[in-house]
């Protein structure tokens, strides 16, 4: 992608002018401004009162002709003109290329110039999208000859200041580029977001975010020039903003892992996010997204399902359990007169631990260790993950939600990440993030513009941390994230199958999360209506982190 930069709003492909003879007239001094302009001259006969027939039949004929042209029925002015298909040619090309929303063109005085020949002043108006109200004074010689009247066409009645071979066009005020942390044109569309071809604002992602300081500051963004109708090229600025210059948006994305997260998601066929970031500083390394568009990845709203075991399992470690402690997983657990189960009613033999059911992703051993939990102990603990605080990462965010439970019914759901439990793969991502580096680092994605970063209210003791990490790193190698054993880097995970709609059976979001052992990178993946965290988002987590060792 190249960077952003001026351009003009002139079609490639122009109609080609006739090669008949222009009649031009006897050009006078003129200075004209932005504004309404208006110029003086010498009579070349006595004006002629208002009532003279041939003043009021040729200025009639001038405002059908104006009318017209502010109809933008280029053809119907064109056949009320003298050179018909040169007049034809540039108010299409003048109207196609200022494209205004609105138009008004008014005939004023009128002056007999000779026998058969008037002078009629007129003045235009158009709003201009991007460029605002644009005015300009005219004047157009009306002649009879074989008694018909006609408009004596030539360039400078259309605008005074162009001649043949020119055409009016708007030109974008240079925007400055959106940067990747190596200063390079940042290749995420859902990230850089879009920017209106009509008005030249940015209307989604950073682009919107950043219109200001990318376009140099308020006001028009486009100004109206003159343009050579071969070239395109600027012949001259009628209107517009000074010399103002925009300041680029520099990010934290990383190309290279960018280039890994776009292309595992290349191949999907359902939404799906990636979300990388760096432990130790929070900086946001990737956001991909399948369909580019919507920015699911930092802003989507979505149960985070078994991923959310990272949290549950951190409260009931510092609650006191240990990995090793005894932990029962049935087929079914009950709670407030609803079964749950487990993904294919699974079950774990006896003499299983607590180990066991986080690298398994048992949902009934987590439902039934809620009676350890306090109503507020998973939102306490979630706070510590830096989830449901107000986040200054330089974009939209959604930082997530977990409510104190009003039930045993509400705190058995929320225990494997459903109920009221909401998150992006943002804040996933910066759960495993967190479990790495054992304390939460607020993710950021424009640096420059962060004022100042959330803290988590609460701090996990490092024990509960060595814990999860042992854990997650057993759901790799013995667990339900089998997608990734192999890979280099000795990856920690968890997966998560996430129930959302009310069909029965019910659809799910599939999530990985985790984080790698050698280097500074956390990670979340998300496939919309996926099925299976471990058979479906493992291997895009798995075909990611390959495409970042090679």
């Amino acid at each position: 992608m190249t960077r952003s930069g001026s351009h003009v709003d002139y079609p490639h492909s122009r109609r080609r002018r006739s090669h008949g003879r222009a009649i031009v007239s006897t050009v006078v001094a003129l200075a004209v401004t932005a504004g309404i302009g208006y110029w003086g001259y010498s009579s070349l006969v006595a004006e002629e009162g208002p009532d003279d027939p041939e003043v009021a039949k040729a200025t009639a004929h001038l405002k059908k002709f104006l009318d017209a042209w502010q109809r933008a029925d280029a053809r119907r002015a064109a056949l009320l003109t003298d050179s018909p298909d040169n007049a034809e040619s540039l108010i299409k090309s003048v109207m196609a290329n200022l494209d205004p929303s609105k138009t008004e063109i008014n005939a004023g005085d009128a002056e007999k110039k000779a026998e058969g020949e008037v002078e009629v002043r007129f003045s235009v108006g158009m709003s201009l999208p991007g460029a605002g109200r644009y005015e300009w004074d005219s004047k157009a010689d009306v002649v009879k000859a074989d008694n018909k009247w006609n408009v004596k066409f030539h360039t400078e009645v259309i605008h005074p200041e162009m001649v043949p071979g020119q055409t009016l066009a708007l030109k974008t005020r240079d925007r400055a580029p959106i940067l990747d942390r190596n200063g390079e044109d940042l290749e995420s569309a859902s990230l850089v977001g879009t920017v209106d071809a009509r008005t030249g604002k940015g209307v989604s992602g950073l682009q919107a975010r950043y219109d200001k300081q990318l376009t140099g500051g308020s006001g028009p963004v486009k100004s109206v020039v003159v343009v050579d109708r071969r070239s395109g090229q600027v012949v001259k600025k009628l209107t517009g903003p000074g010399a103002s210059q925009g300041k680029p948006v520099r990010t934290t994305i990383d190309p290279e892992v960018q280039k890994a997260a776009a292309d595992a998601l290349s191949a999907v066929e359902k939404n799906a996010a990636i979300v990388a970031l760096d432990p130790s500083t929070g900086h946001i390394l990737a956001a991909a997204n399948r369909p580019a568009g919507m920015n699911r990845a930092l802003e989507g709203r979505y149960p985070p399902g078994s991923t959310f075991k990272v949290v549950t399992a951190a409260a009931l470690l510092k609650r006191g359990m240990k990995p090793s402690d005894p932990g029962e997983c049935p087929k079914f657990a009950h709670a407030g007169g609803q079964r749950f189960e487990n993904q294919d009613q699974f079950l774990l033999p006896p003499g299983s631990t607590f180990r066991d059911d986080f690298a398994h992703s048992c949902n009934t051993f987590f439902v039934n260790a809620r009676d350890k939990l306090s109503a507020s102990a998973l939102h306490d603990t979630a706070a510590a993950f830096g989830i449901g605080g107000t986040w200054d990462v330089g974009t939209t965010t959604y930082d997530g939600s977990v409510p104190v439970t009003t039930s045993d019914n509400d705190k058995a759901a929320a225990t494997i990440g459903q109920a009221r439990v909401q998150a992006s793969p943002l804040v996933m991502a910066s759960v495993a993030a967190t479990a790495k580096e054992g304390v939460f680092r607020q993710p950021v994605l424009v640096p420059g513009a962060v004022k100042k970063k959330y803290e988590a209210p609460a701090r996990l003791d490092a024990g509960v941390f060595e814990g999860l990490r042992g854990m997650m790193r057993a759901t790799v190698t013995e667990g339900a994230g089998r997608a990734l054993r192999g890979i280099p880097g000795e990856p920690h995970a968890k997966t998560g199958t996430a129930e959302f709609g009310t069909e029965n059976p019910p659809r799910t979001h599939a999530w990985m999360i985790g984080y790698q052992g050698d280097r500074d990178l956390a990670w979340s993946v998300l496939l919309e209506d996926g099925g299976s965290g471990g058979a479906d988002a493992g291997p895009i987590a798995a075909a990611f982190l390959q495409n970042l060792v090679g």
